[in-house]
């Protein structure tokens, strides 16, 4: 969670726990929403602590989306790792996220010191309600899966063809890079 390590400091320490410090009414309220919108949504959080939740989002492309939701004192903070830093193609793997975060609800596509790619946002706590979690999800859950193989294609390119020939000569199934077969597989240009 780099990412917004300027913030998490308050985030932590406004929230009870061991050690920390109190939790406001508006906390609270929005931790009970939450705690309520998950549940209607069949989702089974882990609750490191009081406000802090983390939550499996199981997509198609992108088979799991760990998904942090945190009642600050003021917002709520939404964060999900997407992929690791880009091995190749840097420039153009960040500008394919970039380009889509003017099209993005509620979160959005950010780096941390390292160049590994998160989804993140900041909603204000009174705008917490069943409705805006499940939609603040589905984002998470759409961008992530909807824009991964895509950015796996540009920032990955020569490990994913590395992995289909280590896979090919030993055997081994190639069904999870089908995806990547224009590039990869037995028929890719060479």
């Amino acid at each position: 969670m780099a990412a917004w390590q300027d913030d998490s400091h308050e985030a932590r320490a406004s929230t009870s726990g061991d050690g920390g410090g109190p939790v406001t009414p508006a906390q609270a309220k929005a931790a009970a929403v939450i705690e309520s919108a998950l549940a209607e949504s069949g989702l089974v959080p882990e609750s490191p602590e009081p406000g802090s939740y983390l939550v499996r989002l199981e997509g198609q492309r992108k088979l799991v989306t760990m998904t942090w939701l945190i009642a600050g004192a003021h917002s709520l903070h939404v964060e999900a790792f997407f992929c690791r830093r880009p091995d190749e193609n840097q420039a153009r793997f960040y500008r394919f996220l970039l380009e889509r975060n003017s099209r993005m609800y509620g979160v959005h596509f950010a780096v941390d010191k390292q160049g590994d790619v998160y989804l993140t946002g900041r909603q204000p706590l009174a705008s917490v309600s069943s409705e805006e979690i499940d939609r603040l999800l589905g984002c998470v859950l759409s961008y992530s899966d909807d824009n991964f193989n895509a950015a796996l294609a540009i920032g990955f390119e020569s490990s994913i063809r590395r992995e289909w020939a280590w896979r090919i000569k030993r055997g081994e199934s190639t069904a999870n890079l089908r995806a990547f077969a224009r590039f990869a597989g037995p028929d890719a240009p060479a």
